[in-house]
């Protein structure tokens, strides 16, 4: 029996009823049909998911295909199809090292390349989603291969249709395009823009600027490090807050403002948390908020899930005593609540 700590980033959680591994698209399939109706589990890395400590009572299928298509035009780019249980930052630097632009802000995000779009990650101005062409899935309702479109992924804010229907598609591959060329786009986030030496709006090389990206991700503990327990985490815990803009103009004049194409307002999860009261470093058992960023909650001792559980509960209750608005969750809880 599996214990699933020592398959999670933030290690911890309990055991699985039942555990497989399985690294091609006929082995997927076939594990999925084997469970029938019970509770099914799909991980990849591990990386953005909260266990119980009492483990998961079903089939949990960890993911681990890697193939790799590529179809290279000197016109249009490259159309890359990969893996689901590909590595995403061995991704990220395989496409730069091959001279392919476009990811580069998004590196040093761990998890798979199939975790990618149900999350629609992004960093420093980016997501994912930008350039994703189509995702292949199984759909376990209908037991069958179902391939979406961009447009049919309904990709939004750290969402997609992936994550608005948990456990129906199960992730085959995902295919991008990808530029070929040295240069970024236009630098966006002035952070990144700062450490690189250039001004917003300018352009940076790939190279320098994937380099940069992961400097400023160890920096705030967002870079796993097996040596260091302040990295034990999984990621951002909250996502930024959507909020009307009558609730964001009731916020501190300093507190971040960025509008939406809908009319509303995106603000800072950390912002918020640090403004509310919460300081890194804190702690609840075994589990610490990252002395690096307040989003990031960590195994700092022997962490049980209750422990970090109850940690991301206490910055949720500052936060929304504080400004009224209520934190939302990045981090996919499996038998935890908050």
């Amino acid at each position: 029996m599996a214990d699933l700590r020592d398959y999670t980033s933030l290690r911890v959680g309990g055991p699985a009823k039942k555990f497989v591994e399985v690294g091609t698209e006929s082995e997927i399939i076939a594990a999925i049909e084997a469970a029938g109706d019970s509770p099914v589990l799909i991980i990849g890395g591990g990386t953005n998911i909260l266990v119980a400590d009492s483990g998961f009572q079903g089939t949990v299928i960890r993911i681990t295909n890697n193939s790799l298509q590529a179809e290279v035009d000197a016109c249009s780019g490259a159309t890359l199809t990969i893996g689901a249980g590909e590595n995403w930052d061995d991704f990220v630097q395989t496409s730069i090292e091959r001279g392919f632009a476009g990811l580069e802000t998004l590196s040093g995000i761990p998890g798979t390349v199939g975790a990618a779009p149900i999350q629609n990650i992004g960093a420093y101005g980016h997501e994912v989603s930008e350039f994703i062409t189509r995702v292949r899935t199984y759909d376990r309702v209908k037991k069958e291969v179902k391939t979406f479109t961009n447009l049919e992924c309904e990709f939004t804010y750290r969402n997609s249709h992936f994550k608005s229907h948990p456990g129906r598609y199960v992730i085959l591959d995902v295919q991008f395009n990808l530029r070929q060329g040295e240069m970024t786009m236009p630098i966006t986030y002035s952070e990144l823009a700062a450490a690189l030496g250039i001004s917003v709006g300018d352009k940076a090389p790939i190279a320098a600027t994937r380099k940069t990206v992961l400097e400023l991700r160890a920096k705030k503990g967002m870079l796993l490090n097996p040596a260091d327990r302040d990295s034990w985490s999984a990621g951002s815990f909250f996502t930024n807050p959507i909020v009307s803009q009558e609730i964001a103009a009731k916020l501190p004049a300093d507190a971040p403002r960025w509008p939406t194409t809908d009319g509303r307002v995106k603000t800072s999860a950390a912002w918020l948390i640090e403004n509310s009261g919460v300081h890194k470093g804190d702690t609840h058992g075994g589990a610490r908020v990252s002395t690096k960023h307040v989003l990031a909650l960590t195994n700092a001792g022997n962490a049980t899930a209750i422990d970090i559980a109850e940690l991301a509960k206490s910055a949720q209750k500052s936060v929304y005593e504080k400004f009224g608005i209520t934190l939302e969750t990045e981090v996919n809880l499996v038998g935890v609540s908050l």
